[in-house]
């Protein structure tokens, strides 16, 4: 794929990319030129089946051509990062290093970023077919911040800030911060939800895990039987018709909307707030039909402030991948 085009006068540069959570690892090449930027030879491996993030990633690199083994990479990690090494929030047998990048995979520079500032830096690279309005146009400024914040295995969330022609990325665990109901019903999963959980936290209900704890928890209250066990399955049943399991994927929606306004506030998000993630892109018709745009907007005194800010689902898959090779010139010195 080839997004938009990025400054002509730099040099060309080629280099691995990686974006990995929890769940999948996904590894391709990357080409940054005069053209934009282009990714392929994508590949995507299950981390359940690698016992550690280096297999993964020599399982990657050995079905490579000799003549197309990079020298350079910047991986994305679901984790913080902490003096170049990453341990894997939802993974925690995963750990990666710059120095370990470098000695084992024989990569003469590598650069580990989080993957929420990989999907931070991607946002300006996204063409139209890359996102997906939901609610109203809206009127992005032309400075500030975009939020990129997202449901997967776990809830990340970053920004990219825009000041004329400086650009800066801010990226913290939002995900960990403390879920605020927003509702009389939310007062209720919150209290059944904290004898698990000390504190509730985003991630406890807007995550893949999160949508089971939902389903779990409102059938509990409505007396009814939640025998799903897998998100995905979930999911899958409430847009079959399913009447709880579309409960608590409504009910989702609606705390997502409630979430992204906050994040925007917080982050004086003007620019838009993007949702990314595994999730998002699968359930648009029932992201557009829910309270989530209502509750994006439903901030009291603020609710005029929030009315003009877009938000955009981010429907290129490889956007984390896109975002890390922006990169790649910087490493390349």
């Amino acid at each position: 794929m080839t997004l938009k085009k990025t400054e002509a006068a730099a040099p060309d540069v080629t280099g691995l990319v990686g974006d990995i959570g929890g769940t999948n690892a996904r590894f391709a090449l990357a080409h940054v030129g005069a053209g934009g930027i282009r990714v392929h030879s994508v590949r995507v491996l299950q981390a359940a089946e690698y016992p550690t993030g280096v297999e993964a990633l020599a399982a990657y690199l050995a079905d490579l051509p000799a003549k197309d083994r990079p020298d350079l990479a910047v991986i994305a990690a679901a984790g913080p990062i902490e003096r170049g090494a990453v341990e894997f929030t939802n993974n925690s047998k995963w750990r990666f290093s710059e120095a370990g990048l470098v000695k084992t995979a024989g990569f003469k520079r590598a650069r580990l970023i989080n993957d929420f500032t990989a999907q931070a830096l991607a946002l300006e690279h996204l063409n139209r077919k890359g996102v997906h309005r939901i609610g109203p146009k809206g009127r992005a400024a032309s400075d500030g911040a975009m939020v990129v914040m997202g449901p997967g295995t776990g809830f990340g969330a970053g920004a990219l800030i825009i000041d004329g022609e400086h650009r800066s990325t801010v990226t913290g665990e939002g995900g960990h911060t403390t879920f605020a109901p927003g509702e009389v019903v939310e007062l209720e999963i919150v209290r059944r939800l904290a004898q698990r959980f000390d504190p509730v936290s985003i991630e406890h209900v807007l995550s893949g895990p999160g949508l089971r704890n939902l389903y779990q928890t409102l059938g509990e209250i409505g007396g009814e039987p939640a025998p799903l066990t897998d998100p995905a399955a979930i999911t899958k049943s409430a847009l079959a018709g399913d009447p709880l399991c579309r409960l608590a994927l409504d009910r989702f929606c609606a705390i997502l909307g409630s979430v992204a306004g906050d994040f925007a506030l917080a982050f004086g998000a003007r620019r838009g707030v993007y949702i990314s993630g595994g999730i998002a892109p699968g359930i648009l018709d029932v992201l557009e039909a829910s309270d989530f745009r209502r509750r994006f907007e439903h901030k009291d005194r603020m609710s005029d402030y929030l009315k003009p800010i877009p938000t955009r689902v981010v429907i290129e898959p490889h956007a984390a991948l896109i975002g890390a090779a922006s990169l790649l010139r910087g490493l390349a010195g």
